[in-house]
């Protein structure tokens, strides 16, 4: 080869794209190349043993578009006469994230749902709705048991019915508002009803409710069609008209005994709420309530509900399930459980099964989650994805930083997403929220820390509310006093927990934190008087030491 050759490329959109692409290039047998991302080419110096077409399969297979160059000189194309297109599938917090952030950055974005609503699961089975039956489940207990002296108990009465219908009415707004109208009134998003499927690395198999399918190509995508509940394999399960969330959610006939299968969040929320609202309730736990958490906040949430009448099982398997018309019968290693409602409530899996993420060349781990980066990158360069499809903790907040950032990235940023500092909230009652590392983290790191565990009966908050149960814990290495971890099981845990993880990511020491000026008759305050006692004795704190 006398000359270089000067490929025209599309689809790169940052430096990172043209190292991707002389990576893939420079693995060809003696090819010398280098690749510009201002000049959108790649230039060939030396074909070495391979040939042009290899050379132009190579860049396609990295994910970018490539042709036979007209000429081996001359000004490269316009890259920027064309918009760039973003196809999202999805339609979820990740999914309008993306289409929103892209669409301010000058992209044509095509959001692809195949279901008849939008907005995925948090606004429409997950957190508003959940959140909103909490809420009534907590008025209605208020009535039942209230806890301030002098106030008397009286029955709740309590219309399930009309309950689920203004649910859904407010769901139903909110969907409206936060989702519909925000695609009707942006120009550069176009939503278009149908299922999606990768043909190839820049092409979708549209298929639509009438089984009509056509094919739409664009230059990056997101996958971001979330997850769906997890059913385990036990005999006799998938036979049975048993819940999930979703149809827990809708029912509006509360049960008389429900049976709840899962002890993390989501079972945990919906077992109380169910409870409060007039149910008998049994949660089968495989281990214990919130095993992956501090297990003192699984111990004291387990008190909590049993003082509310509900009846924990931990450490119990189930081995079958019968339902034939009449209740639930499930056999268990501690004897048979029944109830005339189960809910399975044992995880989420992602929704990845008819993506084609094959012919895509996207790799997924062994749940069916898409493996993506810090910057959401899937292993291949121009698709990303984020939400409870991918390898990401499964958020809603989470979901929508991780849409956002996808987004930049695939028009010239480069914002990673750092999830060091994480908070979570379950929203029973007490709540549980933690962040950052707990003791038994920490030391598997090798860190060296010191704990404090402050009792509520010590939170002056905690005492006019007459809801002492929980406790607040504070972790800190030794060797700098630093706060890296907070565990909190209190009502009202999850308005706290945002100030622990502002104190970490601040990379706060506990002496700092014991300084800070608190509002007097606030739970955060606990968070001041658990860093106190990394220094003094509790007994010799007045409730309002500075």
């Amino acid at each position: 080869m006398d000359q270089a050759i000067e490929i025209p490329v599309t689809g790169m959109t940052c430096e990172h794209c043209a190292a991707v692409i002389a990576k893939a290039l420079t693995a060809l047998p003696g090819v010398k190349a280098h690749v510009s991302y201002p000049r959108a080419t790649a230039t060939v110096e030396s074909l070495g043993r391979a040939t042009l077409p290899e050379v132009l399969q190579a860049i396609q297979a990295a994910g970018y578009g490539a042709s036979l160059p007209g000429r081996t000189h001359g000004p490269a194309p316009d890259r920027r006469r064309t918009p760039l297109h973003v196809a999202v599938i999805g339609s979820g917090a990740a999914a309008f994230a993306c289409a929103i952030r892209a669409a301010e950055r000058g992209a044509r974005v095509t959001m692809v749902e195949g279901h008849t609503v939008i907005g995925g699961t948090c606004v429409n089975v997950g957190c508003v709705p959940s959140k909103i039956q909490i809420r009534a489940a907590q008025a209605a207990h208020d009535q039942a048991a209230p806890r301030s002296p002098g106030i008397m108990p009286r029955a709740p009465a309590i219309d399930r019915a009309l309950l689920v219908m203004r649910q859904q009415a407010q769901v139903e707004a909110l969907r409206q508002a936060k989702y519909q109208d925000v695609v009707d009134h942006n120009p550069r998003i176009t939503l278009r009803r149908a299922y999606a499927r990768f043909v190839d690395r820049h092409a979708l198999s549209l298929t639509d409710s009438t089984g009509q399918e056509e094919h739409l190509k664009a230059d990056r995508f997101l996958i971001a069609v979330g997850a769906l509940p997890a059913i385990p394999e036990i005999p006799g399960l998938a036979g049975t008209p048993f819940w999930t969330s979703t149809e827990a959610l809708a029912a509006r006939e509360a049960p008389r005994h429900l049976l709840v299968l899962g002890a993390s969040a989501v079972g945990l929320e919906l077992a109380q709420a169910f409870r409060r609202l007039g149910s008998e309730v049994t949660v089968l736990a495989r281990s214990r309530l919130l095993s992956r958490e501090d297990a003192d906040l699984g111990a004291g949430l387990q008190a909590a509900f049993e003082a509310e009448g509900i009846r924990v099982l931990t450490a119990v398997s189930v081995s079958r399930v019968r339902c034939e018309g009449g209740p639930f019968v499930l056999t268990t290693s501690q004897g048979p459980v029944e109830g005339d409602r189960l809910l399975v409530a044992t995880g989420r899996q992602p929704n990845t099964g008819r993506l084609g993420l094959v012919q895509a060349g996207v790799k997924t781990d062994g749940r069916g989650a898409i493996v993506v980066d810090d910057h959401l990158r899937t292993s291949a360069a121009h698709i990303y994805a984020a939400g409870d499809c991918s390898t990401l903790p499964q958020f809603v907040y989470v979901a929508a930083a991780a849409g956002t950032r996808a987004a930049m990235n695939m028009t010239d940023g480069d914002a990673a997403l750092d999830l060091s500092v994480l908070p979570a909230v379950v929203f029973t009652d007490p709540q549980v929220a933690t962040v950052g590392l707990t003791e038994q983290a920490a030391r598997a790191q090798g860190l060296t820390v010191d704990v404090r565990t402050l009792p509520l009966e010590n939170v002056p908050r905690a005492l006019v509310n007459c809801d002492v149960r929980g406790f607040i814990r504070l972790v800190v290495e030794r060797s700098t006093d630093r706060l890296i971890g907070a565990q909190i099981l209190a009502a009202d845990a999850g308005e706290v927990i945002q100030t622990a993880a502002i104190a970490i990511t601040r990379r706060m020491t506990a002496g700092e934190m014991a300084d800070q000026l608190f509002p007097y008759l606030t739970l955060a305050e606990g968070l001041k008087l658990c860093a106190q006692i990394f220094t003094k004795d509790l007994k010799q704190l007045s409730c309002c030491a500075g």
